[in-house]
């Protein structure tokens, strides 16, 4: 599969797709108006890597805000990476925050709770 790369706007993340490496990264805001379009996309890419993914993946996010409906969409990707990890594979989701962003830190810990998969909740150094 060939790695993927879509350059972040005000309102979309950032991502950072290395399938051989098995390093998937989303990063900045995600506030987009329609975000099933912009996330059904990655949700395909996800499906088809899960076909032949790398022995370890590691799901790093890194958001700075995102919508609700971006949160509904958040949930799908994990569950795609819990498929991956029930095929024998190794799954990591890292979760990143600043500082003093309670709200952020707070839903990596609720995404923690929901999802069967290591899920990581980090402070940005």
């Amino acid at each position: 599969m060939d790695n993927v790369f879509i350059k972040g706007t005000d309102r979309t993340p950032e991502v950072d797709f290395n399938f051989a490496t098995g390093v998937l990264a989303i990063s900045g805001r995600s506030i987009t108006e329609n975000p099933i379009s912009f996330y059904k996309e990655l949700e395909a890419l996800i499906i088809a890597y899960g076909k032949n993914p790398a022995s370890q993946t590691l799901f790093s996010v890194t958001l700075e805000y995102f919508n609700t409906s971006t949160s509904k969409c958040l949930v799908e990707l994990f569950k795609l990476l819990e498929t991956i990890q029930s095929n024998q594979y190794e799954v990591l989701v890292e979760w990143f925050y600043e500082k003093d962003d309670e709200e952020i830190m707070d839903s990596g810990e609720d995404y923690k709770d929901i999802v069967d998969i290591p899920f990581e909740v980090k402070m940005l150094n």
